[in-house]
């Protein structure tokens, strides 16, 4: 029997029963607020299967308004703001959901949910969204369960939040057994899912190896498992071997510079695992476990700072739902805008490589176990692992970087010297490696980085308007990026008669021996312009009316020895 550290206070109403759900309170934890929301769990846990770990507000029902926005919970534009998400995927970033049993009205409540926040459409017409039963069929589909069908609207509403442009994989397993939904797993990967969300766990038996290398440890996929919503205690498939593990945050608003803040939500599960050993990543870091820790990351999971949720299988519309089946696929979501992972790697070891690129949750706990694996501080804790998205740098294998461009003088004149300076910055460290500058598509050199910046001087450029840009080539540690500017060289017109004394006789001499293909002397005008193209077969004043005209710095060179010359 799974170890439930819960309180439980049941109130009769004629509807049924509700549950006013919290778990246990944690040492140090300050007393329930008055105005907690009554809460239940979607999928009631009975032991013996596993169960899913969404939570729902009962006091917050709207129902039967689909047409407007919810006026509780978390939507998109929250979420993507707390965590500092700012690309919305594309059509190559599938993300699977992993459920059991059948929600016949999936997809019509995706639409509207999508529909309520101005998200694109995702439907079975456009490709965007696809339902399958754990063999990939699309018939027969398995029996219908109210309560997880509260799990897959909470789970296809979070992806659509994330990444709204990213295609939806539901997959529906025949019954909440590990062999089922690891099936479901291993369907949703053949199928070309390189983002698997699961929002449902069990106690660990001593067969999670097995079971990672049958359903649960796919190189180059992301797989993302809540922890529970029962505080302190284990849970798997989240300890999997290849799974990310996702634990559970309060988010509420604030005044700070990034809007938000975070604790540990009391109900987040973590722990160590009595099978699965040490992973590589986790070496050297204070997890408290001598094998496998849970968590990795997490995301917002109190049903109290809960997300807006739009379900009528089972329930009645819109309502606000928590529990770490919120953060599972808002995760996966997140690794899904940073981009496929490497073909063999782990990915959950990625936020290890990049700790600094994550929000690190400093208070609260989930149990009275103490530091790092009840209690929050500085670095790594079992409730929040290393932290929550700030972007998604800590998601991929490089982190992502930006490059600005600045110029020293811009507009510049004809033959001035001009610096550019390309500045290369990451959440993540510093970035070494190369940039190279170019003008139109033209190389104009590439410069190694020193501290972050590298910078380039020219006096090359021909008047005109440029357009000139500063490629970063990446690191092992962090991902390309660029930068562009305009870069405007004004022609300075050249005054009567040449100043220079050495000057004034090579032009004469050359304007007396250099002529044309038509056998026109070249006057006024330096030679290399005068003698190609567009200039070649012109009469001297053509040549420097149309040198004017191109205004392409040949008349730096021009003279009026011969001929007065206007300014262009």
């Amino acid at each position: 029997m799974r170890k439930i550290l819960a309180v439980f206070a049941a109130l009769a109403v004629a509807a049924g029963v509700i549950v006013l759900w919290q778990p246990a309170a944690a040492a140090g934890d300050p007393a329930t607020p008055a105005a907690r929301h009554p809460t239940t769990r979607v999928c009631p846990d009975n032991g013996r299967l596993l169960a899913c770990f969404a939570i729902r507000q009962t006091d917050t029902v709207q129902p039967n308004v689909s047409a407007n926005l919810p006026t509780q919970g978390f939507g998109p534009a929250d979420l993507r703001s707390a965590y500092n998400l700012t690309t919305t995927g594309n059509a190559a970033m599938t993300v699977a959901i992993i459920d059991a049993y059948d929600d016949p009205n999936a997809e019509s409540d995706l639409a509207t949910y999508r529909s309520a926040f101005g998200l694109p459409a995702c439907t079975t017409a456009n490709g965007c969204f696809r339902k399958l039963n754990q063999s990939g069929q699309a018939t027969p589909l398995p029996r219908t369960d109210a309560g997880w069908a509260g799990e897959i609207s909470l789970d296809l509403d979070m992806v659509s939040a994330i990444c709204p442009n990213c295609p939806i994989l539901l997959v529906e397993a025949t019954s909440p057994t590990t062999t089922n939904l690891g099936t479901a797993v291993n369907t949703a990967v053949n199928l070309g899912a390189k983002f698997v969300s699961n929002s449902y766990g069990g106690p660990e038996n001593g067969r999670e190896n097995t079971y990672d290398s049958s359903y649960f440890n796919h190189p180059g996929v992301v797989i993302t498992a809540s922890t529970g919503d029962s505080g302190f205690g284990i849970s798997y498939p989240a300890s999997g071997k290849g799974v990310t593990a996702v634990g559970g945050t309060s988010l509420t608003r604030d005044t700070s510079a990034r809007g938000w803040s975070e604790t540990v939500w009391n109900g987040a599960g973590s722990g160590c695992s009595g099978s699965v050993a040490k992973p590589a990543f986790q070496t050297g870091l204070n997890t408290g476990c001598s094998k496998r820790a849970e968590a990795d990351v997490a995301a917002v999971a109190d049903p109290q700072t809960g997300v807006a949720v739009y379900q009528t299988y089972g329930a009645s519309g819109w309502a606000v739902y928590g529990g770490t089946s919120t953060s599972a696929p808002i995760i996966a979501s997140v690794y899904a805008l940073a981009g496929n992972p490497g073909a063999t790697d782990s990915p959950n070891s990625y936020p290890y490589s990049h700790p600094n690129s994550l929000n690190d949750v400093t208070s609260g706990s989930n149990g009275t176990c103490g530091t790092p694996l009840c209690t929050a501080g500085a670095g790594y804790d079992g409730p929040t692992g290393l932290g929550t998205p700030q972007g998604t740098s800590a998601f991929s294998l490089r982190a992502a970087s930006s490059t600005t461009l600045t110029a020293s003088v811009n507009p510049a004149t004809f033959s001035q010297p001009v610096t550019f300076t390309g500045a290369v910055t990451s959440a993540g460290g510093t970035p070494t490696g190369n940039v190279t500058f170019s003008s139109d598509g033209n190389p104009l050199g590439t410069v190694g980085l020193t501290g972050g910046q590298a910078t380039l001087t020219t006096s090359a450029l021909q008047a005109g308007t440029h357009t000139i840009s500063a490629s970063y080539a990446g690191d092992p540690n962090f991902l390309t990026s660029g930068a562009t500017l305009t870069q405007t060289v004004d022609f300075t017109p050249p005054v009567e008669g040449l100043t220079d004394p050495t000057l004034n006789p090579l032009i004469n001499a050359l304007s007396d021996t250099i002529k044309d293909s038509s056998g026109n002397k070249i006057i006024g005008l330096d030679p290399p312009c005068a003698m190609t193209r567009p200039y070649q077969g012109l009469s001297d004043i053509d040549k420097l009316n149309q040198s004017i005209q191109s205004n392409d710095g040949c008349l730096q060179f021009v003279t009026t020895y011969d001929s007065p010359v206007a300014a262009p």
